[in-house]
């Protein structure tokens, strides 16, 4: 993976401005530790850092090509599963290559078919090619936002990159919130509206969208969205075609010049993958794979079983290392590292973020990082095949709300009333969740139950997945780590968007088509464990750590969360006995510990990047 941005202004000649470039450039350092390019025209800049997993020794960027006197320069963020295939078909229509990389496959599929491109490509990606004859940009986002793409435009100035850092760091982009962009922090966050930057201007291609920058304007195009069809086929044909694809979707992200790994905890998303991985490698000679899984210390002494959480990782952790004879290596993360991290994670997302989850993902990535430089991960699989709580409980169902945000009015409650009546927190969640249920392709000869399980597998796919897969990505590279996420492959989506919930939950059990399918690939033991989502520390030392710190901020009468909060309503919250509550105020882990940490991390947040509230 990579980092990529650069800026097109048709009023000035950028030749002049290549310091801006460079710096743009270099905050996306941590993305790509192994080179970096930048190429300057003009009127257009384009910066990359690289992570170099095919083809290490060429593939570098902005890469340039030519059809005939035409120039086409190119910088990429992704991987392309299917490049051998695209490279055959184009080599068959006359194009010849210079590279074994991807991104030389991906430009010459624009050169050949232009915008069309990316409806041929079956990976994950961010990328924008300057046409030179044109003078016209294209960008593109990958179907499910794996890969990251902002943007911001005013007048002839436009500007993009991989994280929300590099446009801050032009002159023209200032760390600047007003009522949305709060909103979005105290509302819908850590989650975040599809499109939406947060910071003023800041705004972000949707996933499955491609945009054309010419001197005409911008045009924004939709080449991928979710299709509602009817499902022909029975139970067990569907298992085998869901087996099917995803074996085929994994032994393609395997493919990779340098050390991959797989992410283990023991459930059935990742056993299923490290086992498909497993039978890969034997297959092929190519020895025994390396897994990874985290934990913390104390968790076996302090892990209380509950709805979010009914059971601990490491013992199926085991039972499947030993199945499989992986070399296994178990990370413990204590207290004190956890706490540091916080600060790390929000600098990694330029936001606040989902606090000891995402720290404790950092430091997981970076330790992985000492091993190899591709991991493979479970993640997506719940909002896809319907694994979460949520899915199978009737208030959840019912809510007519995003049903991880059950606690607005709490959270509205803890917010200064100026700063209340600005946002409005109640109906600034209502008109999202309305926007969202608005474009939900329904079927007209569907049922009243199976539109509500659909509207609840939108919700998840389009509104809670991407804040994971935004986590999953910023802390990833920050480490210089790719992550590859084999649910997220957009054949995969498609075919069980379309299953009836009936199917999809076979024998009453969630994600029941999967574990259906992966029978006789897993133990059947693993194959009927219950849901048990990422791990986070259950040690009581992080909640008198995270008080200590919202407590800090607090005392300190220049901390610029203050002026946004009910401080006493925060502080009688802080210093609360029963702040240790299981029940969350977001997603399924998020409870009384991560609310203090989260409000540290807007604080740190505002400081940090001298926001101005405006």
């Amino acid at each position: 993976m990579c980092g990529i941005t650069g800026w097109i202004d048709w009023n000035s000649d950028l030749t002049k401005e290549s310091a801006d470039l460079e710096r743009m450039t270099e905050t996306l350092a941590p993305r790509g530790p192994d080179a970096s390019g930048t190429w300057i025209s003009a009127h257009c800049a384009l910066g990359h850092r690289r992570l170099s997993v095919i083809d290490p020794e060429n593939g570098a960027q902005p890469m340039i090509r030519y059809t005939g006197d035409d120039q086409f320069v190119i910088v990429y963020n992704g991987e392309l599963y299917n490049a051998p295939e695209l490279r055959r078909e184009l080599e068959s229509r006359g194009r010849s290559f210079t590279t074994t990389c991807d991104t030389e496959v991906l430009l010459g599929a624009f050169m050949e078919w232009g915008r069309a491109c990316v409806e041929r490509f079956n990976g994950i990606f961010a990328f924008a090619i300057w046409d030179v004859t044109a003078q016209e940009l294209f960008l593109a986002r990958d179907r499910l936002g794996v890969k990251p793409l902002f943007y911001s435009r005013a007048d002839d100035l436009f500007l993009f990159g991989s994280e929300p850092k590099c446009l801050l760091e032009h002159p023209a982009m200032k760390a600047e919130v007003g009522a949305a962009g709060l909103a979005e922090i105290f509302v819908m966050g850590p989650a975040r509206t599809p499109g939406q930057g947060v910071y003023k201007g800041l705004l972000e291609v949707r996933p499955g969208q491609c945009m054309v920058v010419n001197q005409a304007g911008v045009k924004i195009i939709t080449y991928w969205k979710l299709r509602s069809t009817p499902h022909e086929q029975n139970v067990e044909q569907t298992a085998q075609h869901v087996k099917e694809l995803l074996t085929d979707t994994v032994e393609r992200q395997l493919v990779s010049d340098v050390p991959v790994c797989t992410l283990l905890s023991g459930g059935l998303d990742s056993s299923a993958l490290t086992t498909l991985a497993v039978n890969y490698y034997n297959a092929g000679g190519q020895g025994n794979v390396h897994t990874y899984s985290v934990d913390y210390r104390d968790n076996d002494k302090n892990f209380k079983a509950h709805a979010f959480q009914p059971n601990s990782d490491a013992p199926w952790i085991e039972r499947m290392t030993k199945h499989l004879g992986t070399i296994h290596h178990s990370i413990q993360f204590d207290t004190p590292e956890l706490v540091v991290a916080l600060r790390d994670a929000t600098l990694a997302r330029d936001l606040p973020g989902m606090a000891d989850v995402d720290a404790s993902l950092l430091l997981f990535c970076h330790e992985i990082k000492k091993g190899a430089t591709v991991a493979i991960s479970g993640e997506a699989a719940d909002e896809i095949f319907g694994g979460y709580p949520w899915f199978h409980r009737e208030d959840a169902l019912s809510a007519n709300t995003f049903p991880w945000s059950l606690a607005t009015a709490m959270r509205a409650d803890l917010l200064a009333p100026e700063i209340a009546d600005w946002i409005q927190p109640q109906a600034y969640i209502a008109e999202r969740y309305e926007d969202a249920v608005a474009e939900v392709p329904q079927l007209s000869s569907e049922d009243e139950n199976t539109r509500k399980m659909r509207r609840m597998s939108y919700l998840n796919i389009t509104r809670f997945m991407p804040t994971l897969l935004d986590r999953k990505d910023r802390m990833s590279m920050a480490a210089g780590l790719e992550v590859r996420v084999p649910f997220c492959d957009h054949r995969l989506v498609e075919y069980v968007w379309n299953i009836p919930w009936e199917i999809k939950a076979a024998g009453d059990r969630e994600k029941g088509i999967l574990r259906k399918a992966l029978k006789g690939v897993l133990p059947d033991d693993v194959l009927t464990r219950k849901k048990s989502p990422y791990p986070k520390t259950h040690n009581p030392n992080y909640l008198t750590a995270v008080r200590k710190l919202l407590l800090d901020v607090l005392n300190e009468p220049s901390s610029p969360l203050l002026p946004l909060i009910n401080v006493k309503k925060v502080r009688e919250l802080a210093e609360a006995d029963s702040a240790n509550s299981n029940i969350p105020w977001f997603g399924q882990l998020m409870s009384g510990p991560q609310l203090f940490a989260y409000l540290y991390q807007v604080n740190l947040w505002l400081s940090h990047y001298k926001v101005a509230i405006k």
